[in-house]
């Protein structure tokens, strides 16, 4: 099972595709950070235009805490494509290359073979959220030191304390990490049904875009299955940046306001991840190889 670890990284990691989504990242993260470096405090200011009256903050409003929040709203919208175009060439990639059947006649279950398969897919998703977290967390910090880090909701504003803070990245890039991982699930579980790569990863992107459209209509028919939605979850990782407050309105260290919301969609995600591996082994045991 190792071996067959190792030699599915090989192939993901030699193939240049696999490298297009740390090039896009890097120069996209890069370019945001230069602009915020030499404007950032012209964008500060129409963030906070509306209640630049009433509110006042001594310190960094542009600080690397914020600067990798802002980031991660924009990237984790576009991550999915990325990590499309590994997972869903998984088992696509081999039929289209004519070596799915070759593979099989190794002394390895079709179990195993998937199963290292999707490993290898979703190490190259772990690796893909490293390196974000390298660049717009770590080196954003470097660039724009660290101060209290203070958040514009649609109704309020919340300051968190500069040492209540990385915790909670902690947590936001867990929780990403599990929402990228059903992307992964999906485009893997999808290269089943072709014999090419284009098919699955244009589905794959095409089940997201169209979950996410169910997932933001207040609309009382898709407001019922909104629940069970993979999208409805994948944006959840905000739930960190939410804190609990007492009666004088001070943020509670070390608090989230709905943890419920976060356990309840951490085990949607889980789940479906899980059933979408299942689902892959059920199906590809059952099929017949010709490619």
């Amino acid at each position: 099972m190792y071996q067959l670890l190792q030699i599915e990284l090989y192939k993901i990691f030699r193939r240049p595709r696999t490298y297009i989504a740390f090039a896009a990242i890097s120069a996209l993260i890069g370019i945001i950070q230069l602009g915020l470096k030499m404007n950032g405090e012209e964008y500060i200011g129409f963030m906070m235009a509306n209640v630049g009256q009433s509110f006042t903050f001594d310190g960094k409003l542009l600080n690397g805490y914020l600067v990798c929040y802002i980031l991660l709203q924009l990237l984790l919208v576009h991550v999915p494509l990325l990590i499309a175009l590994v997972a869903a060439d998984m088992i696509s990639g081999e039929a289209n290359m004519g070596t799915l059947r070759l593979m099989l006649t190794k002394p390895i279950s079709r179990t195993q073979f998937l199963l290292a398969k999707f490993t290898a897919s979703a190490i190259y998703t772990f690796m893909l959220l490293v390196w974000i977290a390298l660049l717009a967390l770590f080196f954003s910090m470097f660039l724009f030191g660290t101060d209290d880090m203070v958040i514009q909701k649609t109704n309020y504003l919340v300051q968190l304390p500069v040492g209540d803070v990385f915790w909670r990245y902690v947590g936001a890039f867990g929780f990403a990490l599990l929402s990228m991982l059903t992307v992964t699930a999906l485009g893997f579980f999808l290269s089943l049904f072709a014999e090419n790569s284009i098919g699955p990863i244009v589905a794959t992107m095409s089940v997201i875009i169209f979950f996410t459209i169910l997932s933001t209509m207040s609309i009382p028919l898709f407001q019922k299955i909104q629940p069970f939605l993979f999208t409805t979850h994948m944006v959840n990782w905000k739930e960190f940046f939410d804190p609990q407050v007492n009666s004088e309105n001070t943020v509670l260290v070390g608090t989230v306001q709905r943890p419920g919301r976060i356990i309840t969609s951490t085990l949607m995600l889980a789940g479906h991840i899980v059933g979408f591996v299942v689902a892959t082994i059920v199906i590809f045991k059952k099929k017949d190889i010709l490619t």
